[in-house]
């Protein structure tokens, strides 16, 4: 079992169960200050136990963990993708995996093998490499090729795909539109690509497969066993994803539907628990540990499954690369985020713009992160003005657009959401310039627009430069 906890040091309660033999722990952003604090916490947790499993689910761009309260060091997936450039890929990857062995981690819970299908997608998006299956086959391999250089594991999730959903399976049961034909020529492309590069761990994704039957993937013996296992010749250890997640738990963080779920999981052919996505105590822990012992005591479910489990977490127990912990490097990434950046119309300065970073709610699994162009361009072009605003504060926009010759509006997936699309609508009679940081929708207007496939740090810094050096063009300034 990997279960998340509160706090930036290992409470009484975990510690003593580490002690106890528990397989390890996962963190988040609740657990991170920088990275000297992360090797602390995690030479704390090692001196319970040496091979104690440390996860951590941190796969750049907007899913930062490292980074929560700066925005990632490294571009996204999707911004990966954009450059298609898999040496450069490999090189991200290895970066990060370096970063995370510093600070002591075992398991690294990315990357998305999944692909970018719908524009009503709630919950990939620029988690993904792309949308053809074979590209982001190569993407997929060779982040997994860096990511394991310095001795972290990588895990290829959501098998067998989450792209094609249109439903958060934080909150619900998605049904994916796929037959099991299409999903052999689509979606399982990519994650056969990170088997033959040796990914040592996968994770399951909570969909359902009607082929497969009515069971989640998490909890369906022949997507696990039959399928993953038998066909596609895994050998590695199958990580749940989060069992507190509503899609199998049956509202989110109930602890009888995460201990029946546990036990479904483990039947299937499950070998680590991840209860990762909450802040649990130990009672969380503990009603689920009783679940699987009640299964075993009434014959649902084996010792030998048990056994077979534990051999492949305990794989996942060798410590990472010895390596010190140094001062982030951002040039790699920014270099990748600069070549990711399409530019459509031409997007040039006049002088000092209202820069206007129209906030939306992030998803579950990205969290609050630190995000927008404004502050960046106030550094680069002096005389900026940053606005952050919700997309309905129409008027605020307009009032302060007054003043300025030029607006930069920047925004995230502005195609799904019907008040970012008003919000354009509003401003289409001024001199608009777009900054689109997600996964780019229809074109939403004639306004010259730059794409950049990610909201980490180094996609939004590469975003300012190109602005800046159009203005200083103009102007000779900055």
């Amino acid at each position: 079992m990997l279960p998340g906890f509160g706090g930036t040091s290992a409470p009484e309660w975990l510690r003593r169960r580490i002690g106890e033999g528990l397989g390890g722990v996962v963190l988040f952003g609740r657990n991170v200050i920088d990275d000297e604090q992360i090797h602390s916490l995690t030479t704390q947790l090692r001196s319970e136990r040496a091979d104690v499993i440390i996860g951590i689910d941190e796969e750049g761009g907007d899913v930062t963990r490292l980074d929560v309260a700066t925005g990632s060091f490294v571009p996204g997936p999707l911004a990966l993708g954009a450059a298609g450039d898999t040496s450069l890929t490999t090189q991200v990857a290895a970066a990060l995996g370096e970063r995370l062995a510093a600070c002591g981690i075992t398991l690294d819970l990315a990357p998305c093998a999944d692909l970018t299908l719908t524009p009503d997608d709630p919950i990939i998006g620029v988690r993904a490499f792309g949308s053809d299956p074979e590209s982001v086959a190569e993407q997929v391999a060779a982040y997994v090729t860096g990511m394991q250089r310095f001795g972290v594991a990588a895990c290829a999730k959501h098998f067998p795909g989450h792209g094609a959903a249109t439903e958060d399976s934080h909150l619900s049961l998605p049904v994916l539109p796929r037959t099991e034909a299409e999903l052999r020529a689509i979606e399982l492309v990519p994650f056969i690509a990170a088997i033959k590069a040796g990914v040592r761990t996968i994770m399951s994704g909570h969909l359902v497969v009607q082929d497969w039957g009515q069971d989640p993937v998490t909890l369906n013996h022949k997507a696990l066993t039959d399928v993953l296992r038998g066909e596609l010749g895994f050998t590695g250890a199958v990580i749940t994803d989060a069992l507190e997640m509503g899609a199998v738990s049956g509202e989110f963080g109930r602890h009888d539907g995460m201990a029946a779920a546990a036990v479904k999981a483990l039947a299937a052919g499950a070998d680590v628990l991840c209860m990762g996505g909450a802040a649990f105590e130990a009672d969380v822990l503990d009603a689920v540990s009783a679940g699987i012992v009640a299964a075993v005591k009434s014959g649902a479910l084996s010792e030998e499954r048990l056994a077979e489990a534990s051999q492949r977490a305990f794989e996942l127990r060798t410590p990472p690369v010895s390596t010190p912990v140094v001062p982030v490097d951002f040039e790699l990434g920014l270099s990748v985020a600069r070549k990711a950046l399409r530019v459509a119309g031409e997007p040039r300065l006049d002088g000092p713009p209202l820069v206007v970073d129209v906030v939306t709610d992030p998803t579950i699994a990205a969290g609050n992160v630190k995000w927008g162009l404004g502050p960046h361009l106030t550094e680069l072009v002096p005389g900026t003005r940053p606005l952050r605003v919700a997309p309905t504060e129409v008027d605020t926009v307009l009032a302060a657009a007054k003043e300025f010759r030029q607006v930069v509006l920047v925004t995230r997936e502005a195609h799904r959401y019907p008040a970012v699309r008003a919000l354009l609508s509003a401003v289409d009679g001024l001199d608009v310039i777009r900054v689109e940081t997600g996964v780019p929708g229809p074109d939403l207007g004639p306004n010259p627009r730059i794409d950049t496939f990610s909201g980490s740090y180094v996609s939004l810094r590469a975003a300012a430069e190109l602005l800046a050096m159009t203005t200083s063009l103009v102007s000779g300034g900055h």
